[in-house]
This record gives structure tokens, sequence and C-alpha cells, in this order.
């Protein structure tokens, strides 16, 4: 089969290549991939950076998110059958979504949302799921509480930002001044324009912050957090905590906790926790998500797609933080494995 691979870790090095069709497990469900959609994690794989916490094998097929048709499953499969149409988030360590097929296991799968397409399918998995992961599991996040999710006009943002108003709170978000009236319309309440406010200076008395940038606004932060509130971390630096949970070595748990002394101590200063969330594949979570996209309470935003041939522009574009909402890759028509097509 087709996928887009790399043969070592590097910037660039990535090329469509020859694959053997993927063997499928007990509880495993062969999905013949009709779009994918591209993540900054994606990116960061290929260069190394995930090499000592995710290590793979080359070649390596990349990609996470996939929507597509059910091929054949395992013979203890007991969720799905041939042709059921699903999207998932591809579990650490059995990636490779920007490819013609992919053997994903069944706790990692849900059943399409009948109302959008699959390419809208394609673009929410692991944004999704890390908003869900961030604010109804980790914060627990309420009605009336107030949130600033940080870079409102990405993948995760866009997305977030529409659970956040779902659970009734107040949001807060950053982005640039051309998207300022964009994201107002997803629902948030507050928008920073970071080119011309500091957000730091401008709120207070925040009960969440969902950081998704660098080292200052991790720290700036704090400022804006009520004693006892949460600040949440996907880009790091990763606790002892995360450390234990993924099993890691002593090494990996020491390094883990010197790289997050510095905020976890300054946070218990100001009377807040710190947590860092490496979001997790769950069928059952993207069950949840399903029932809000079809409620109409969640949008999948894209940017634009790009064809199978072109994944590594589309790669690129991601890299260049200026998408708002998520890039697609169309890898199959709408054709069933029978050649039929899908209705």
């Amino acid at each position: 089969m087709k996928a887009f691979l790399i043969d070592r870790y590097g910037k660039h090095s990535g090329r469509i290549g020859e694959l053997p069709a993927p063997d499928v497990g007990d509880h495993e469900v062969l999905v013949r991939v009709q779009a994918a959609s591209v993540n900054l994690l994606d990116s960061k794989i290929s260069k190394g950076e995930f090499k000592l916490i995710l290590p793979y094998s080359f070649p390596l097929a990349l990609g996470h998110d996939v929507a597509g048709v059910v091929v054949r499953v395992g013979s203890r499969v007991e969720q799905f059958k041939p042709g059921d149409e699903v999207y998932a988030r591809a579990p650490d360590g059995h990636i490779g979504t920007f490819a013609e097929q992919i053997s994903v296991n069944e706790n990692a799968l849900a059943v399409k949302p009948a109302n959008i397409s699959m390419e809208e399918a394609a673009a929410l998995p692991l944004v999704a799921l890390t908003a869900w992961q961030v604010l109804v599991e980790t914060a627990r996040l309420k009605q009336g509480q107030k949130v600033f999710i940080q870079a409102g006009s990405g993948g995760v943002g866009t997305l977030a930002i529409q659970l956040a108003k779902h659970l009734g709170a107040f949001v807060a978000t950053s982005t640039s001044t051309g998207n300022v009236p964009w994201v107002k319309a997803l629902g948030a309440d507050v928008v920073i324009d970071y080119k011309h406010q500091d957000f730091a200076s401008v709120l207070q008395d925040y009960d969440v912050v969902l950081h998704s940038l660098g080292a200052d606004e991790l720290e700036k932060s704090l400022k804006i957090l009520k004693p006892g509130g949460q600040l949440i971390s996907i880009s790091g630096p990763p606790t002892p905590q995360f450390a234990r949970a993924q099993g890691f070595s002593w090494v990996l748990r020491l390094i883990m906790g010197l790289l997050s002394s510095g905020i976890r101590r300054k946070a218990r200063r100001k009377g807040v926790g710190y947590t860092f969330v490496f979001m997790r594949a769950s069928g059952a979570q993207l069950r949840e998500i399903s029932t809000l996209v079809e409620a109409g309470s969640i949008k999948p935003v894209i940017d634009r797609s790009f064809s199978f041939d072109a994944t590594a522009d589309a790669l690129s574009y991601v890299e260049q933080g200026r998408s708002k909402g998520k890039v697609v890759i169309k890898i199959h028509s709408g054709m069933a494995p029978e050649g039929k097509a899908l209705i």
C-alpha cells in the first residue's frame, strides 16, 4: 500500500512510498483511509522530538487522525463490522494514518458522526480529544467558571472554545488581529489580540488556563489564575506524574521532574495546580464527542485540504502555525471496498 513515511528523523525527510498491508490483530479493525488530518505532533515526531518517550522503528508512516470505512475486523472485535464509517486518533505506538489502510484497536474507534463528511471527521479526533481531556476530564470545568484558552484559532483552540461554551463556561482566548472576529464567532466571550495586548495584564481571576504555547506564556498564565485554579499544559514541560502514568523509567521520571520543577514550584507558591496532559486515544470519549457534533454543539473547523501526493506540503503548512483550524489530507475517494459508491 502507499503511505507517507520517514526513513529517519530529521526535517523534511518524508516521502510517499510502499509499505506492506497492515496485519489485523484479534481486537483490531482494518480501516480503508478516506481522509486524515495533520497535527503539529506529526511534524515533531518526524523530527525526533518525542523519540525518548515514543520510540518508533523505520520506515515509519506518519499520521494520527483518520476517517474511513471498515474493511475487515479481528476475530474478537465486537463493536464494528465491514462497511461501518468510523473515525479515530490512532493510539501511540501504532500511528500511520497517512496511508491507504491502517489497523486500529477497536477501543480507539468510534462511528463517524452522521452529519459531517469524512474530511470533517478526520479533522476532529486529536484536537477534540485533547480539548475533552483537558476541560472535562482534568479541569472538570463547570458552568460559570472562567477559562482562558490560548491560540484560539488553532486546531485545539477552535474545538476547546466550542466545548467550553457547551459546558457553560466564560471563555477568553488569544489570537492575531485578523482572526479576532472569526474567533468571537466560535463563541469566545473575550478575545485577546496578542499583537497589541498582553493577556496577563487584561485577564484576572480565572479558574482554568489551557496552555498550548511557549515558556513565557506558561509563566504569565500563573498571574491570571485565582487561588485554587488550574494551569493545564499540552505543550509541556511534562511532570513526574505523567511519567509514572506512562510507565517510564526512573531516569525519564527524573528528567521530567527536573524539567517541570520550576513551574510546579511557582504554581504551588501561587496556590494553583499545574498539570501536563498528553492526549491519549479513546473511542469512548469520541462517542461522547460524536453526540455533541450531531447535536450541533461542536463543529469541525477546516482551514484547507491537500491531496495525498501533497502530504509534505500539508506538513509544511501546519509547521508555519498560521492555519485556522485543521488541515486535512484526502487519501481515498468515497468508494467502498467492494467498489460500490458510499451512500
